[in-house]
Order: C-alpha cells, then structure tokens, then sequence
C-alpha cells in the first residue's frame, strides 16, 4: 500500500506566474514532491498542496 507525505505551501497574491512556476518545479525536481491541488482564490493568492511518496522497508528476516 502506498503512504504519501504531504506539504502544504501558501503563495500570496502578488507572487507572479513564472516564480510560482519556478518554485514549484524547484520542489518537484529536486524534492521528488508532485503536485496533488492547487486552488486559486478570487484574491490571486494559491495554495497547493504537494505529495510524495513514502517508500518502506520491509524486514526480509
């Protein structure tokens, strides 16, 4: 079964297009973080919530 961790980031309204572009790839390239929601509220401010997947190690012994 898959576990997921999540992070939930706050971008306000006078944060442009491209820097929350590129803060979001940053995130996905260099975190393995994807992106699970965005909302986009009347005022221009985001919220997105990233996921990524946690991977555990089952004992073999």
């Amino acid at each position: 079964m898959l576990d997921y961790s999540y992070m939930e980031l706050f971008l306000p309204r006078g944060t442009s297009r491209e820097a929350a572009r590129q803060l979001l790839t940053e995130h996905a390239e260099y975190g393995h973080w994807e992106l699970h929601r965005l909302r986009l509220y009347s005022d221009g401010s985001r919220r997105v919530w990233l996921r990524r997947k946690i991977i555990r190690a089952v004992s073999t012994l």
